[in-house]
């Protein structure tokens, strides 16, 4: 279960990460040193960012996805599994009944 909700929380700010990332490599060397020569890090890059923007990205990239991997039907209701089985010395791919 938790391997799912970190999965999904990676996926909603995934375009949070790609924007401080492009941020922190096209800003200006004097600019990422800061004006007393220390490294700041990245201490102001989302003061101005697009929250909003990145906030409904990210949750429309989650919402996709769900979508994405909920939509994969395994068949009907109804419908049993039967598992891949050697048959005359051969194996028989797994099916639906």
């Amino acid at each position: 279960m938790i391997r799912i909700i970190i999965e999904n929380l990676l996926l909603f700010l995934l375009p949070t990460l790609v924007y401080v990332a492009y941020v922190l490599m096209t800003r200006p060397e004097e600019e990422a040193n800061g004006a007393a020569g220390k490294a700041t890090l990245g201490a102001h890059v989302l003061d101005n960012a697009p929250l909003l923007w990145l906030f409904g990205a990210g949750a429309a990239l989650v919402i996709v996805t769900l979508v994405a991997f909920g939509s994969i039907s395994g068949g009907k209701p109804g419908q049993h599994y039967e598992p891949p089985a050697m048959k005359d010395g051969r194996i028989e791919p797994g099916h639906l009944d």
